[in-house]
């Protein structure tokens, strides 16, 4: 049974092995459902009035829609981050991924960090949020880590054979990891997940009756640089505490 906890800092033996694997599975509700309603129903907008977007291209939607700051720089939110990269937080990114039912493409294993080479001057205080829109399980495409690859490095990269039917036209290069040990991350609707920026994960395309969408929050410690020269006009938000090395923040009020 999930709980929903209005402290949601995390306890020693979870970021042991968070720390230790790259990835968390807290098992828990971020917010309330009421809360959670209201997110779901700002999400459906957006895929309401996509346009000629695909709906797993809903990139930085909270670049367009301040609403959204009330979910990203929420205290349920910023406890879990804190209790994994300290109490100075950056909001990096934002991202609806929603798998359309029967079409919904294919994610290709990657490292998120390997997108990001330079836009900070290091890597390993990025932590992303996957929070569960709708209920996420193997059959409708849900996400998969490989466990402990965040210590790994940058991996070798190849062509994705089917392009149109995936969402990025590289992918890790096959026989780098053992598919056996991939964790498959199925979750209930408000459920969340935890993972490293630098972490092997992918996820297989939705062939099932059901879409499947989360929202992904993505969040860096203030004394990581980051290099506004490779993405001027990306926009950074002031999350929590310090900001240490004078980042480009935007402050919400």
């Amino acid at each position: 049974m999930t709980t929903i906890g209005t402290d949601n800092r995390l306890n020693r033996e979870q970021i042991e092995f968070y720390r230790k694997n790259g990835y968390l599975l807290p098992n828990e509700l971020l917010f309330s459902p009421q809360k959670q309603q209201q997110l779901t129903a700002i999400f459906e907008e957006h895929l309401k009035h996509k346009g000629k977007k695909l709906s797993d291209e809903l990139d930085t939607p909270h670049f367009r829609d301040q609403r959204l700051l009330k979910f990203l720089l929420a205290p349920e939110v910023l406890d879990v981050v804190e209790s994994l990269i300290g109490s100075n937080i950056g909001l990096f990114s934002s991202h609806f991924i929603s798998k359309e039912p029967g079409k919904g493409r294919r994610t290709p294993w990657h490292e998120d960090s390997a997108y990001w080479e330079g836009k900070f001057d290091e890597l390993n205080k990025i932590v992303t949020i996957w929070l569960a829109i709708d209920n996420s399980n193997i059959s409708n495409g849900c996400m998969g880590v490989v466990p402990g690859t965040h210590n790994n490095g940058f991996s070798e990269y190849e062509e994705v054979a089917d392009v149109e039917n995936s969402t990025f036209s590289t992918e890790i290069k096959k026989g780098t990891f053992n598919l056996n040990d991939v964790v498959w991350f199925e979750l209930q609707k408000g459920q969340y997940s935890v993972h490293d920026a630098r972490i092997i994960h992918g996820a297989n395309a939705n062939t099932s009756e059901n879409r499947r969408c989360g929202y992904t929050m993505r969040y860096f410690a203030l004394d990581m640089k980051f290099d506004a020269s490779h993405n001027p006009n990306h926009k950074l938000y002031h999350a929590r505490g310090e900001n240490i090395v004078n980042n480009p923040l935007i402050y919400s009020s």
